[in-house]
């Protein structure tokens, strides 16, 4: 895989992957409002004809070490986030169960989120 270039859109919510300049892949996430406050990842896409390179690990990595550098959680709500949390613990801490609660509270509760 060539090297990534991964961007960080927080006003718009999106960790965005880029290959040669051209985009590959996104993570839509959002910022808990309320305290606790955390970053929840809601869906990773990989654009067609890139998809088996790694790329959604490689967002879901930065993703949280973002939060890491940030002192935060990360709710992984969606599926391939979630899944990859399960398959490296040692990189993605779980959540408090409050703050998943509180997470997918306000997901259900603002849906234009992602």
């Amino acid at each position: 895989m060539t090297q990534l270039d991964i961007r960080d859109d927080r006003a718009a919510g999106r960790l965005e992957a880029y290959e040669d300049g051209t985009f590959v892949g996104v993570i839509v996430y959002f910022v808990l409002a309320e305290g606790p406050h955390a970053l929840v990842a809601v869906h990773t896409v990989v654009e067609d004809g890139h998809e088996g390179k790694g790329i959604a690990g490689s967002l879901v990595r930065e993703f949280y070490a973002t939060a890491a550098r940030e002192g935060v959680p990360v709710v992984p709500l969606c599926p391939y986030a979630a899944a990859w949390a399960r398959k490296h613990p040692d990189e993605a801490p779980a959540a408090p169960d409050e703050v998943v609660e509180a997470a997918k509270a306000q997901l259900k509760a603002t849906p234009e989120l992602w």
